[in-house]
């Protein structure tokens, strides 16, 4: 019996992931909707598109929840995006409800599932998720690393003119303007990143990272949807094929990296159970203070929400 992912909303990012989802061809996958006919139409494309490129999954649209039942994963997608001149923090309490409203519909018929979510302002929207479907902290957890760190390695490949393969990279903190590009830890083909390219170069790509979303926002004029959605798609693999990834994720902390009670992104292990381990890395003095600066404005946010 195949296994089964629900992804909440159906606009470009969770028709991204859904589309990302039957190309790997491990599980079916349920798209859902308030908009009636939307997901329908997109998962009858996504359906046919099989044809095309060798897939074998069901994509079922629906704008309830009961085909969603029994779903070992449930990404949520849904919520307002930013448009041009908004920041993250504007839309909290509007996504606040939206969230809120899709993990208690969505628990009710998969209680043991493991909930991703990607919605923004991501790390307060997991605090929401959390708080609403009673999960323990492993069963929920955030897509905003994998995305920022995506970023990243994109820049300093085309700073390098290196394969974007042989770039690791790192990127830590909330999904905002403070998130932190672990520099410290960037390598090229192994090779520290500082060896290669000049600091005033290398914070411009810092700098570039941190407002990524920013920059296509003012291009697109809504938020970024093809990387988001690619990237969501390969934590909800990790999940279904218990890969035991390391992947940064927006986890809830505990007292790693001396922060308390509170979602951020930083390297886990994910696998069935969602959130295996956190990863604790050796941090530069500036790191660590852009780490707590980072979880400072996120708690500013948080403290916003009214369910959590």
């Amino acid at each position: 019996m195949r296994k089964k992912v629900t992804v909440v909303g159906a606009g470009n990012v969770g028709a991204t992931c859904a589309q990302e989802l039957a190309r790997q061809d491990h599980a079916d996958v349920v798209l859902v909707d308030i908009k009636e006919n939307l997901p329908q139409g997109k998962a009858l494309d996504i359906d046919q598109a099989g044809a095309v490129l060798g897939y074998e999954c069901s994509v079922t649209g629906s704008n309830g929840y009961e085909e969603t039942a029994g779903s070992d994963v449930i990404a949520i997608t849904a919520g307002l995006p930013r448009s041009p001149g908004m920041s993250r923090d504007d839309l909290v309490q509007t996504n606040e409800k939206i969230i809120a409203s899709v993990t208690e519909q969505a628990v009710e018929h998969s209680p043991d599932a493991v909930i991703i979510v990607i919605s923004n302002p991501l790390d307060a929207m997991c605090h929401v998720a959390k708080a609403v479907s009673g999960f323990p902290k492993e069963r929920v957890f955030g897509q905003a690393g994998i995305l920022d760190t995506a970023r990243f390695q994109t820049f300093i490949s085309w700073e390098t003119g290196a394969s974007v393969k042989d770039v690791t990279a790192l990127v830590l903190g909330g999904h905002g303007d403070q998130m932190v590009p672990v520099v410290s830890a960037t390598t090229v083909g192994g090779v520290p990143l500082t060896k290669l390219v000049p600091q005033d170069r290398i914070d411009e790509m810092v700098q570039r990272t941190r407002v990524g979303g920013g920059e296509i926002v003012q291009l697109l004029g809504t938020s970024a949807w093809y990387a988001p959605g690619a990237a969501l798609a390969q934590m909800v693999e990790a999940v279904l094929l218990d890969e035991k990834r390391v992947l940064p994720c927006t986890a809830l902390l505990e007292g790693e990296y001396g922060i308390e009670g509170l979602y951020m992104g930083v390297p886990t292990k994910v696998g069935a159970a969602g959130i295996e381990e956190i990863v604790e890395l050796e941090l530069t003095e500036q790191e660590r203070a852009w780490l707590d600066e980072s979880a400072a404005a996120v708690r500013d946010v948080v403290g916003v929400l009214t369910t959590a």
